[in-house]
């Protein structure tokens, strides 16, 4: 199955009792938005809460600083990883608690600081460390409209705030203002990003995203609870990493979800490919794989006997033909796996990218019956490091 920017192959053994009927009937758009209204942020007509004349003040500065944690920076980091090639600012991710990151700077930064509910630990701290090391900063924070730190902090800084959406969560926000503010300031075009309105149309992409969930869900109720993502493309990690947490902790209860693993290829075939192939038959895979032109070709003056094949051959072609080969032995092997092709770089294809995999997990999480916005286990990891820290 192939769109524009896409192409898609979907799993190698596909459920025979697929129900598509269910499926369309999910995926009726009025009804889907009005489920879940989080979806309204991958439409154009998306009403931000503020206008767009607003970031005009922004623009003006060169280097960035985005300070945030999980939903709150993965996004803006896929963007910025995925279209580096257009993008001529530079931007700065804190987005852990590393000591030795955060360094002097002359040039004057803006700090975007991103925190849905306001009093997010990890980056409440790292903003601390960054006003005290870059004291000519200007800040701009996003977070939900009520008392919470980062709007006292606000208050304190005289900083500009923008209203973080509350029916939003964080791993969902990627294309509402916690996503988009940063792509704009990237100079990128946020409306390009929308794609739910025309794909939910697309009988391509709703039919492979109607089978891939229905094969997702008969691997894991045939015990492969591992999804292991075979990346082909480094450009790719952070935007694995959004999927990695929005799967991760949107279908991660009562006992059900998968674990989605990061595999970076082919550096892997030389450390887990043999674990891949021999080991426990609890795995499915996903492949990630960029279509690019490479300027990178071999030299022939240095290609000795038994290299021969590699003349008139690129880099890119390498890579080509080792995931090929991978798919090969896995179809021969029978282990389970898709493949995400990229064929363009673009606002176009990323934006599709995230709106396939939300609708993934919502679709999925009906399945398993789990609420998909919640993460309460996580909670219990915020209140006893503040019991301790309060000791």
């Amino acid at each position: 199955m192939e769109t524009k920017h896409i192409i898609y192959k979907n799993f190698n053994n596909k459920n025979k009792k697929l129900n598509k009927k269910k499926f369309n009937n999910f995926l009726n758009f009025k009804i889907l938005i009005q489920k879940y209204p989080l979806l309204k942020s991958l439409t154009k007509n998306y009403n931000y809460s503020y206008k767009k004349k607003y970031l005009l003040n922004f623009k003006k500065f060169i280097e960035f600083n985005l300070i945030g944690m999980g939903g709150s920076i993965l996004g803006a980091q896929a963007i910025y990883d995925f279209l580096n090639y257009k993008i001529k600012k530079k931007f700065f991710f804190f987005n852990n608690l590393q000591k030795y990151k955060i360094t002097k700077s002359n040039k004057k930064r803006l700090n975007i600081i991103i925190s849905k509910s306001g009093n997010t630990l990890e980056t409440l701290s790292n903003l601390n460390l960054v006003l005290t090391k870059q004291k000519k900063n200007k800040n701009l924070i996003i977070t939900e409209n009520k008392n919470n730190i980062l709007r006292a902090m606000a208050n304190k800084l005289k900083s500009d705030v923008i209203d973080h959406k509350n029916y939003i969560g964080g791993r969902y926000s990627v294309l509402s203002e916690v996503g988009m503010v940063p792509a704009e300031l990237m100079g990128l075009n946020e409306k390009k990003f929308k794609r739910l309105n025309y794909l939910i149309k697309n009988k391509t992409f709703i039919n492979f995203l109607i089978e891939n969930v229905s094969s997702i869900h008969s691997n894991i109720i045939k015990g492969k609870k591992n999804c292991v993502i075979l990346n082909y493309d480094e450009k790719l990690n952070n935007f694995l990493k959004w999927y990695q947490q929005l799967s991760a902790e949107s279908l991660g209860k009562k006992g059900k979800g998968f674990f989605p693993i990061i595999s970076t290829v082919p550096k892997d075939n030389h450390s887990l490919l043999q674990l891949y192939l021999d080991g426990p038959k609890n795995n499915f895979f996903s492949f990630f794989f960029t279509r690019e032109r490479s300027p990178l070709k071999f030299n022939n003056a240095y290609l000795i006997d038994g290299l021969e094949y590699l003349k008139k051959s690129s880099l890119d072609q390498v890579l080509y033909a080792q995931k090929k080969a991978t798919q090969n032995v896995f179809n021969k092997k029978k282990l389970s796996f898709r493949s995400f092709e990229i064929k363009n770089k673009s606002e176009e294809t990323l934006g599709e990218l995230f709106t396939f995999f939300i609708l993934e997990t919502l679709m999925l999480s009906s399945l398993l019956n789990v609420n998909p916005i919640n993460q309460p286990s996580v909670e219990l990891i915020k209140i006893e490091t503040k019991k301790i820290l309060k000791f």
